[in-house]
């Protein structure tokens, strides 16, 4: 018996709309990658990205549970000297609330050279308008 290797050219594309209102962070982004990757089709082939797209809206709704939302810091760096910044949870939230998702889900794909294509099929909105409507999203609840 030969093994199944599903080519991307077969996979009929899909989009999802998610509204991320009152939603868990972490809960949400591991549904989301779990997604992203293909592993809940039948036809998972680990090395072939799949024809997944998601829509997220509503993506400042998000919360942490506990004392999470005041002792969570988002660092980064800027490349020069004592460039190391910091950003708590509430800030970006206020800022950049798209980010935040996008960050938790980065988090959970495999490091290799597909997370940077699955990343492409993940569109984050902080509202709920979002310019995706001519695909057709099918409304999905996590």
């Amino acid at each position: 018996m030969k093994t199944f290797i599903e080519k991307r050219e077969n996979t009929k594309e899909t989009w999802y709309l998610v509204n991320a209102q009152g939603k868990t962070l972490g809960r949400l982004a591991t549904k989301l990658a779990t997604m992203l990757m293909g592993k809940n089709q039948a036809t998972y082939t680990p090395h072939v990205p799949s024809n997944i797209h998601i829509v997220v809206t509503n993506a400042a709704g998000v919360y942490l549970s506990g004392k999470k939302p005041q002792q969570k810091v988002y660092d980064y760096y800027t490349g020069y000297t004592g460039g190391r910044r910091e950003k708590s949870f509430k800030d970006m939230l206020k800022n950049k609330p798209e980010e935040i998702i996008r960050q938790a889900v980065k988090g959970m794909l495999p490091n290799n050279h597909l997370r940077a294509v699955r990343l492409k099929a993940l569109r984050i909105f902080a509202g709920e308008a979002h310019t995706h409507a001519a695909q057709q999203p099918v409304e999905l609840t996590v």
